[in-house]
């Protein structure tokens, strides 16, 4: 089964992950799970095929449980695969992220007649493919234990020259309240815990349904709004950073203005490069950090579903 980096048009969209756990028997130590699918007699991570109206990170989520009975919390985007579906003029790509496990309980079902709980080092030998080989060695790179920072720009407000009045006070519109609806899942997806926002109604407005649905205070950070970070980037920098080692999952939201200097800042300091990123609004940044340093930084360009269908194989 052959891989593809290229420029590639996909045309059957999936996600999965490579889920992890501490060891039972050494804490220090983690086990990563392969599952037995009895359909293609192959050993493989937990995987399936986006449907209508779902992204890639619920996706993700979603086929987790569905295959194993897991919950669990999205980390760091490993990979990214393109390869031909046997038997179709078809390609599938694949994205996967690091999950930990933060709940539930296997039992053999439709598609998963087995899943075993090996160290790194055994899952080498033990699944069947050469990609999802190369998937595991990017896995493996990093620490698996990183801290999760989502950093959001405010969903769609219209147009700043049509509005009366201070912008301050411009308020999301219809297309934006639908972003800020669909990052809910998105975040949670991620273990959000803690939410901060720009000085703006329309950054506040679009954290606001996640602070809702958990019952925290959306916490404001005047230094993350565009003109305080044109006057004072140092004082931002350093008071982004903090949020990012403090305990949870933070998410920050902000501007347009702010986020992309705020990013390459962070990358340039700490060695990483930047995906490509039209930081439209509505849309996000994973950041994975070790220790306080950053090491994985991934974009996902909209909270809505994907215009492509997911097609069946």
């Amino acid at each position: 089964m052959s891989t593809n980096d290229g420029p590639v048009k996909a045309n059957i969209f999936a996600a999965g992950a490579v889920l992890w756990r501490r060891s039972p028997k050494s804490p220090t130590q983690i086990e990563v799970a392969v599952i037995h699918r009895p359909r293609y007699d192959d050993w493989s991570f937990p995987k399936g095929k986006v449907e209508p109206g779902e992204t890639l990170v619920r996706a993700a989520v979603r086929e987790v449980t569905e295959e194993t009975g897991l919950t669990c919390h999205l980390g760091r985007h490993v990979d990214r695969v393109t390869y031909p579906v046997p038997g179709h003029r078809r390609l599938k790509r694949v994205d996967y992220w690091a999950a930990e496990v933060t709940g539930g309980e296997f039992a053999p079902n439709r598609e998963v007649d087995t899943l075993l709980w090996l160290p790194a080092a055994q899952v080498q030998k033990q699944i069947s493919y050469p990609m999802d080989r190369r998937v595991l060695r990017n896995f493996v790179r990093y620490p698996v234990d990183t801290r999760t920072t989502l950093i959001v720009r405010h969903g769609r407000a219209g147009r700043s020259e049509r509005f009366k009045g201070d912008d301050n006070l411009r308020p999301l519109d219809k297309v934006g309240r639908e972003q800020a609806a669909a990052l809910v899942e998105q975040l949670l997806a991620f273990g959000a815990t803690h939410i901060h926002s720009a000085e703006r109604l329309r950054c506040t407005q679009t954290v606001e349904p996640l602070a809702t649905l958990l019952g925290v205070d959306i916490r404001l950070e005047p230094l993350l709004s565009e003109d305080t970070y044109a006057e004072r980037p140092d004082a931002a920098r350093h008071r982004m950073n903090k949020i990012a080692t403090k305990p949870g999952v933070h998410v920050v939201c902000s501007q347009g203005k702010v986020i992309p200097d705020l990013l390459g800042w962070w990358a340039d300091r700490d060695g990483i490069t930047l995906p490509p990123a039209r930081n439209r609004k509505g849309s996000m940044w994973v950041l994975s950090h070790v220790g306080g340093t950053l090491i994985s930084a991934y974009h996902i360009d909209s909270p809505l579903p994907l215009n492509e269908s997911a097609v069946s194989d």
